[in-house]
């Protein structure tokens, strides 16, 4: 919100008052028409049985509140010359979002056969919640929207995510009272103690307070208001109550709300931006009740349904059946008036829309709401000034995300005066080994600091709070309103934001369908302090089953990169930040890690997704190999390479090939995943009869599903994480599953035909090895010198 905007509010005048309440009847009018019409739209003739849906589907309950909100909210556009965005919390409110965006224009000139005359408003009404339709919620289908109904409890956290870098923008937020019951919800009421009133836009948290979820009474609706005030001012708010439920004290003490929010919002944003304020603000945020259901029927067979939960849904559920509720539909649309809300064509009369704002500055036409209309592609330097130099593989070592972290840095650098890209993550960034952006920007905060803190800046971009939803809904919004970021989190905790990734996968894959959704920049996480250096954590920090997770999902919107080293991971972090679109998993390790590849060889890999690593294997090119080992993931790649030494050494007659797997996609079938190989490929890589074994970073069962088509399967054999974690050593933890390099050796013996008997003194060796291990390290508590000082000597 522009910090100019500093209009004093004044009282609604009649005429005012008036045309606003015909636009909340027309708003009102349509919610219920798509809800239950098929076709009579304009009630031209006697409401009959085939005029009804045969299924009815949809959400009255909270609509006739946010067709509030949006008449409300139009009114202090157009009156300020606003830029404004709304998060629909309520996404079950889909026939009030759809309704306002008809109104105004927008879904007309986003859909040109739901035209706004008589046949459109049939067309918009048949289409909701009808088979070849649209949803019954806000979804990405709905122009303005950039938060989908299934997503309860991350409105709050995508209006910051929306807000963040983005000066002159207004983010209005209709959170429900059954949303607000949620742990997302509640943490990101945290997130105004990150908002910069200097560089940031302003969120306004509008609470609709009615009473009911779907059938139960909601917690912050049932507190006292002294309570309420108490808990909200505690949150940094300055609460502001609209409460009632006859419509003209409603629609006053509505605007009044708004214009008294938008005045302090401009106070606070003027001495922050003019006047050098530095004192944490205050913001203004409303509370609005008004009964569930409102202007609907207020009893149905004999019980009340008006302000109770039994208007939720559907409030006449048996109109193609019951004469009376046939009747009662009937004379509920007659009393919005329609006559007057509409013309003979069907158009919406002028006094409907004096309210409305013009071109992008409606509520769905905002380009805030369609970010890849906005997204610049992020300023990326030549990877050669980061890369580490390979003279021969495995002769040094890097930790990669902290060569990452100069990467992230120049491009926070780079970014600092069009501010477009962000770092989020749960308090890890610098446990994470990517402190070096602070050389570029600090940390956001806007709460007290004390002379020990390190990093803190008013004017930060990278943004820390113990909260993962919180992060993910912050980077989800900043990306779907057309900028850049990466979430950073330790691998075991990602977990906490399955259900939202869920959602945002949806969304994209949905998106990809709607050709005026432009491509939004990916949302890029990148998953460290993983599973096999979470040794000093134990148990309860093991857990690499995001991966599963997503390779659950729609292929043409999910990748998963497990890059060996910090070359590799250079070349993956560059792609996927250039990327569009797509939801991006890479997972690396933070501790000194072996430098296998050189730059230009970590590019070719990567392009090639997986291959085959000749320089470790002791294949001559004369003959098929004996036997594959592959491997995926940065300790995989090293137990797999120690053990090709120790064959090279103990069985040199053996021929090994050794095969790297960076896109994990890659082993799925061409017609699965757009990175998938075919059947050609995949055997020419790792033979359609010859024993696989394979050291995957993750759970084994997985690489068996993506491979289960294949020839050779059969002689696929997977080892990785098998739940046997503790607190003990890094090598330690292969050994208790089955990942080391001496059970990696006597797997290829067991598997090789003729080896187990030929080189059963090998194999014996080999399980010395591990007994030998483990007296040592509970003597020492430290892993044996020749796993500790171990290199690659091939």
């Amino acid at each position: 919100m522009c910090a100019h905007s500093q209009q004093v509010s004044s009282p609604l005048s009649d005429e005012e008052l008036r045309r606003l309440d015909a636009h909340w009847r027309a708003a009102n009018y349509l919610s219920v028409g798509q809800i239950y019409l098929m076709s009579n739209p304009l009630l031209t003739e006697p409401l009959r049985a085939e005029h009804v849906k045969p299924r009815l589907l949809g959400h009255w309950g909270t609509s006739p509140g946010l067709n509030l909100v949006y008449t409300h909210l139009n009114r202090l556009v157009r009156s300020r010359g606003l830029e404004a965005l709304c998060i629909w919390g309520p996404g079950h409110g889909g026939p009030a979002v759809v309704a306002n965006s008809w109104l105004e224009g927008s879904y007309t000139e986003t859909y040109p056969d739901i035209t706004r005359d008589t046949a459109g408003m049939a067309r918009l009404f048949r289409q909701f919640s009808f088979p070849g339709g649209v949803p019954s919620h806000v979804a990405p289908e709905t122009p303005g929207s950039i938060h989908e109904g299934g997503e309860l409890g991350y409105a709050l956290s995508h209006a910051y995510g929306a807000a963040f870098d983005n000066p002159g923008l207004l983010v209005t937020c209709v959170i429900g009272d059954g949303e607000a019951e949620t742990g997302p919800l509640a943490a990101s009421w945290h997130s105004n103690k990150f908002l910069d009133p200097v560089r940031d836009g302003a969120v306004l948290p509008i609470l609709h307070l009615n009473g009911y979820k779907i059938a139960n009474p909601t917690v912050l609706s049932r507190l006292p208001e002294s309570e309420l005030d108490e808990l909200l001012k505690g949150y940094g708010h300055e609460p502001i109550h609209v409460t009632g439920d006859e419509p003209a004290a409603v629609h006053r003490a509505m605007a009044q709300a708004m214009d008294t929010a938008a005045d302090r919002i401009a106070a606070v944003q003027r001495a922050a931006r003019e006047e050098g304020e530095t004192e944490r603000p205050r913001w203004p945020m409303i509370v609005l009740r008004t009964p569930k259901g409102w202007t609907g029927p207020a009893e149905v067979d004999g019980l009340p349904v008006e302000g109770t939960w039994r208007a939720h849904q559907v409030p006449l559920s048996a109109v193609r059946d019951n004469p009376d509720h046939l009747r009662q539909l009937e004379e509920w649309l007659l009393s919005y008036r329609p006559h007057e809300l509409f013309d003979e064509h069907g158009a919406p009369r002028p006094d409907v829309l004096t309210c409305v704002p013009d071109g992008a500055r409606r509520l769905g036409s905002t380009p805030h709401a369609n970010g890849g209309l906005l997204v610049r592609e992020l300023p990326l330097p030549p990877l050669e000034r980061f890369a580490v130099p390979v003279d021969k593989p495995g002769a040094t070592l890097h930790e990669p995300t902290r060569v990452l972290g100069d990467l992230l840095e120049y491009i926070m650098r780079e970014t600092a005066d069009r501010r477009d890209f962000r770092v989020v993550g749960p308090d890890e960034t610098a446990s994470n080994r990517l402190q070096a952006v602070y050389g570029a920007s600090g940390k956001a905060w806007q709460a007290r600091t004390l002379d020990v803190d390190e990093h803190l800046d008013r004017h930060g971009r990278v943004m820390e709070i113990l909260s993962e939803h919180t992060c993910q809904g912050w980077l989800e919004g900043y990306l779907l309103t057309g900028r850049h970021g990466l979430f950073s989190c330790y691998e075991a905790f990602v977990h906490i934001v399955d259900s939202m990734v869920n959602q945002h996968i949806k969304w994209l894959r949905v998106t990809r369908r709607l050709p005026w959704r432009a491509p939004i920049a990916s949302l890029n996480y990148l998953l460290t302090s993983h599973v096999w250096r979470q040794d000093h954590n134990g148990f309860s920090h093991q857990d690499p089953g995001f991966v599963d997770h997503i390779l659950n999902k729609s292929p043409e919107a999910v990748r998963v990169y497990l890059p060996p080293d910090a070359n590799t991971l250079l070349s993956v972090a560059d792609h996927a930040l250039r990327s569009r679109d797509y939801v991006n998993v890479i997972v690396a390790g933070k501790q000194p890690c072996f430098d296998w590849l050189t730059l230009e060889e970590a590019r070719v890999h990567c392009a090639r997704g997986a291959g085959i690593w000749d320089w470790a294997g002791t294949e001559d090119g004369t003959r098929e190999p004996d036997v594959v080992l592959a491997c995926a993931g940065d300790v995989p790649t090293q137990e797999v390479l120690a053990a090709a030494q120790l064959l090279r050494h103990h069985l040199p007659e053996l021929a090994v090939r050794v095969v790297n797997v960076v896109d994990i996609a890659r082993l799925l079938p061409s017609e699965e995943h757009p990175h998938g190989m075919s059947d050609f490929e995949y055997d020419g890589l790792f033979t359609p009869d010859k024993p696989v074994v394979f050291a995957y970073h993750g759970y084994p069962w997985l690489i068996h599903r993506l491979a289960y088509r294949r020839t050779g399967h059969q002689h696929l054999h997977v080892r990785g994480y098998k739940e046997m974690g503790t607190t003990t050593t890094p090598f330690d933890m292969v050994v208790r599953n089955d990942l080391d390099r001496y059970r990696l050796v006597m797997d290829v013996i067991d598997r090789v035909p003729g080896l187990a008997v030929r080189a059963a003194a090998v194999r014996q060796g080999m399980e010395d090895a591990r007994l030998r291990h483990h007296a040592y390290i509970r003597e020492h508590g430290v892993d044996l010198p020749e796993v500790a000082d171990w290199t690659w000597d091939g």
